[in-house]
């Protein structure tokens, strides 16, 4: 197979810088423009915190003081969104706190499939008390899956779901358009050329955010 020639090389490289830098810049600026909403107060290990209803609570992964401050606050279920590759300790937490675990994975910066929103639905109408959903950080897979449910609930309209999400920090072009397309209970996925473009443009991302995760190697000494 020929080798493009260095040209062809550059030129797809500063398409992709470009790209990148405009999606990029385009999310931040509406992240910053829609942070209206205040978080529900500090909590003890948990990053992102906001309180959506009397029913479901939001935030970024919680340590484990994290989650028994939750359980103090009368959470009974939490939902964790992660699909990243985490010791089998991290699984162990919530039930330790007294909480009831249910695992969805989505991919990091990818939004939730229909199937998943409504296993997500209906954790939240049967938990027997207040529902925590988390990803990683708290911001992109965790916003979509709240603004399925504002939305789908009759809540919030689709734009004002959005809105509440960005204001918590920056989604991914993908997630974005999840969220904006949500119309009362149906949920649909992004177009496929949408989903591309999102996806290369969070490539950076998503690299940084692997490497801040992956424990570090401490070298042997010799002998």
């Amino acid at each position: 197979m020929p080798v493009p020639p260095p040209r062809v090389l550059a030129g797809a490289a500063g398409a992709y810088g470009l790209t990148w830098l405009l999606v990029s810049a385009a999310i931040l600026a509406a992240s910053a423009a829609a942070r209206v909403r205040r978080p529900a107060g500090r909590l003890p290990g948990v990053r992102n915190v906001v309180r959506v209803d009397a029913r479901l609570w939001r935030g970024a992964a919680p340590t484990p003081e994290g989650y028994r401050a939750l359980a103090a606050r009368g959470v009974r279920t939490v939902v964790d969104l992660r699909a990243e590759r985490l010791p089998g300790e991290t699984w162990e937490r919530p039930a330790r706190a007294g909480l009831r675990l249910v695992r969805l994975p989505v991919r990091d910066g990818q939004a939730p499939a229909p199937e998943q929103v409504a296993r997500f639905l209906d954790v939240v109408a049967r938990s027997d008390g207040p529902v925590f959903v988390h990803c990683g950080a708290g911001v992109g897979r965790t916003g979509s899956m709240v603004a399925a449910y504002l939305v789908g609930g009759g809540h919030a309209g689709a734009a004002a779901a959005t809105r509440a999400a960005l204001a918590v920090g920056p989604p991914s072009l993908e997630q974005i358009a999840f969220m904006a397309a949500l119309r009362g209970e149906r949920v649909r996925r992004p177009h496929p050329a949408l989903v591309a473009l999102s996806r290369a443009a969070d490539a950076p991302r998503r690299a940084r955010a692997r490497l801040r995760a992956r424990p570090a190697v401490v070298p042997r000494a010799p002998g």
